[in-house]
């Protein structure tokens, strides 16, 4: 036998038929289950063939299990020109004269459905999360607004500090003069001290006159007495 008797499935489906043997005395009895499509009442073209000791068979098109004593087609990917009637056929060896062919199941391949009612409710659920990226950009915004607020707020503030300050924090800072220190200065004279002429004596020979020098350090704080001026001119 062969189920279901008819299907009518979408293009891009795939379409499923079952086929149930009965064998007597199946212990040691080899056979093979052909696959069959009669396209407008012509002859069968046989399609597909699974044997008793493989249990699957898979091909582009079909897929073939084996649940013995029921095997399983599947027509994967449907296409319009797979309409037609299916049935199967049973081969057993060691006895050519039986070949046992089951009923005809009828397949109608219709159209695949239009992309546009899919899309509907997908654009349904996306309403939600477009609802919910609106109200998150309108509380973005109303954060900056908030923040520039303060921002503005402060602004104004430190600004009205800098005008009710003190004129004395207000002017500009100078720098002060470090205090006068004083420094002292160095100079330099000749001393020649002479003898009293009344006083003379032989001078004794010498080879080298003798010169003294003498450094002396005046501070300038000190003002000029007439004496230290008296003996500045001699």
């Amino acid at each position: 036998t062969f189920f279901p008797a008819a299907l009518t499935l979408p293009a891009g489906s795939s379409a499923t038929f079952f086929c149930n043997i009965s064998v007597e005395n199946d212990s040691g009895l080899e056979y093979s289950l052909n696959w069959y499509k009669d396209s407008n009442h012509s002859q069968g073209q046989k399609i597909a063939e699974i044997t008793r000791n493989n249990l699957q068979t898979k091909t582009e098109k079909y897929l073939l299990t084996n649940y013995t004593p029921v095997f399983k087609m599947e027509i994967l990917n449907l296409h319009q020109n797979d309409s037609g009637s299916y049935y199967c056929g049973l081969i057993a060896f060691f006895e050519p004269d039986k070949v046992i062919e089951s009923n005809r199941s009828h397949l109608v391949v219709t159209a695949a459905p239009e992309k546009t009612n899919d899309t509907e409710p997908e654009m349904k659920e996306g309403n939600p999360p477009e609802s919910i990226k609106a109200v998150l950009l309108g509380i973005l915004l109303l954060a900056g607004a908030v923040v520039l607020l303060i921002f503005g707020y402060l602004t104004v503030m430190y600004r009205r500090g800098d005008v009710q300050k003190p004129p004395s924090e207000n002017r500009p800072v100078t720098k002060e003069k470090p205090p006068m220190v004083p420094v002292s200065t160095v100079d330099y004279g000749v001393l020649e001290f002479q003898r009293d002429q009344q006083a003379q004596l032989p001078l004794e020979p010498r080879l080298v006159d003798q010169t003294e020098y003498a450094t002396i350090i005046f501070q300038e704080e000190k003002p000029v007495t007439p004496e230290r001026g008296k003996k500045h001119q001699d």
